[in-house]
């Protein structure tokens, strides 16, 4: 009963900001991981990041079944799928590897969800860090599980450059050079779908864009580079937004 009336709330909610969107505010929803208590939890990076590229940002809580991420899409413009937990490697059809993978049942079957609605939709995607490893994953790819044990990379608390693709979102905004991004993650895609198009790697190899023509999906964290001065990556952002 309760979980009913949180997503009764949020469905009234999202009726209200709908109509800030209809007047030029795009309404942007963001899936969330959750609580040691089992609550609603995003750091606030991402709404702050949406909220200056000029969106409304309305954090998604769990759903539970077609209807209500059917409901969500209905109500928003966009969806940003942000980082966290590791994807089941179930999903991929492979056992656990090892004790690194930590995984949230009900916020892959969540995303999940709200990843097939959003692709059913047609509306824009922003994917980053857990969003891109979950969308590929989604559209028939897989994943390194831990790439420290199954290739002898570290790419967690570091920064490196990626080289971009010549026709691509990020070069689109940040033109042909490389980037310089930051690294929070253990998990890479390793199969890409094969409805993708890699458009970034870094120099030992692992993915850190892609895109298709609905998705945008990214590795790195820029809303945390964003977050911590670097306002370049504000852009990333704009971009998004601007095409809701």
């Amino acid at each position: 009963m309760a979980s009913n009336k949180i997503f009764a709330a949020f469905i009234i909610a999202g009726a209200v900001f709908a109509a800030c969107s209809r007047n030029n505010y795009p309404l942007v929803g963001i899936s969330c991981s959750r609580s040691s208590y089992g609550g609603t939890e995003l750091p606030a990076t991402y709404t702050e990041a949406i909220s200056r590229a000029g969106g409304v940002p309305l954090v998604i809580p769990t759903v539970h079944d077609e209807a209500q991420a059917a409901a969500v899409l209905d109500a928003i413009d966009g969806i940003v799928f942000s980082g966290g937990e590791d994807v089941n490697p179930a999903w991929y059809g492979e056992e656990v590897l090892n004790e690194t993978v930590e995984i949230d049942s009900l916020r892959d079957r969540s995303d999940s969800l709200l990843a097939r609605a959003a692709l059913a939709s047609g509306k824009p995607v922003l994917a980053i860090c857990r969003g891109s490893q979950l969308m590929n994953v989604i559209l028939g790819g897989s994943l390194y599980q831990d790439l420290p044990s199954q290739k002898g990379l570290v790419h967690s608390g570091v920064t490196h450059k990626i080289g971009l693709s010549g026709d691509s979102a990020l070069s689109r905004i940040y033109g042909p050079d490389s980037l310089e991004v930051n690294s929070l993650h253990h998990q890479a895609v390793k199969d890409p779908a094969p409805s993708i198009r890699i458009t970034a790697r870094s120099a030992d190899g692992v993915v850190e864009a892609w895109e298709t023509p609905q998705i945008i999906a990214v590795q790195f964290h820029p809303e945390k580079m964003l977050a911590a001065g670097d306002d370049d990556w504000l852009a990333l952002f704009r971009a998004f937004v601007d095409r809701l």
